[in-house]
């Protein structure tokens, strides 16, 4: 009976605790920025459509939407990847703005309502790739430090909590502060991001990893931290960011 009442006390707190920051610190709507509307929600009531959810067809392979019916990408035809199989939540241009303000802008509240949006859009894709943890993309610590958060370890985190897994943020180091990627095309990217990434915890033995990124455009990023996580006793590694480009 005393566990009950300690539960029923906590949970209580914990509800009023989070209604008091929300009073003082209103969250943000992750698409037009302004606070709000209604109280209580994530997102704005008339900003919701305004995510363009990536839809059929995608590619089998990368998830990025392709502008013609087909099961691959170009890309993903040509070449053979490290991962199995990966997802994007949205079709980049959709949430471009709001990606920058989460990524440089300080918005570390949106990752709630992304994580919860992950959940609910790719839960299944989740569920069927039953992984022992979620790893997300590290930054370097150059880069960390100026920036002050990981916008991709927020974003695991917060999905996460939604599918009940644990996150390793600390499973992989960056060792290698790259060049800003945006500029470069496919093949210098590849190039920037060899040898970037270092396992740190040898002795965390996962069979079934998802790495956990914002954005897929190139997918050189992850590629090349799949690859490490395999050659590290990975057995299967998949992907899901929140947003992704497309695919011809």
């Amino acid at each position: 009976m005393k566990n009950r009442k300690e539960t029923k006390w906590y949970l209580l707190c914990s509800t009023v605790g989070k209604q008091a920051r929300q009073l003082l610190f209103p969250l943000r709507c992750p698409v037009c920025d302004r606070i709000v509307q209604p109280y209580g929600e994530k997102i704005c009531a008339e900003c919701v459509p305004k995510f363009k959810l990536i839809t059929p067809p995608w590619c089998m392979c990368c998830g990025k939407k392709l502008l013609e019916e087909g099961e691959y990408c170009s890309s993903c035809k040509e070449k053979k990847h490290s991962f199995i199989r990966g997802r994007a939540l949205y079709e980049y241009e959709s949430a471009a703005a709001s990606l920058y303000r989460f990524k440089y802008g300080k918005r570390q509240e949106y990752a709630d309502f992304y994580g919860e949006e992950m959940w609910k859009w790719l839960g299944g894709f989740i569920r069927g790739a039953a992984p022992d943890a979620l790893v997300p993309i590290p930054l370097h610590k150059k880069r960390l430090r100026r920036r002050g958060y990981n916008q991709a370890a927020l974003l695991a985190r917060a999905l996460g909590r939604c599918a009940g897994l644990p996150v390793y943020e600390n499973l992989l180091k960056r060792v290698k502060n790259t060049a800003p990627l945006k500029s470069q095309n496919p093949k210098e990217r590849q190039n920037n991001l060899k040898k970037a990434f270092h396992i740190c915890q040898n002795d965390v033995k996962l069979s079934t990893i998802i790495i956990i990124d914002d954005i897929y455009t190139t997918g050189s990023t992850v590629e090349e931290a799949a690859r490490v996580l395999k050659e590290n006793g990975a057995e299967k590694v998949y992907f899901l960011t929140l947003a992704g480009g497309t695919g011809i």
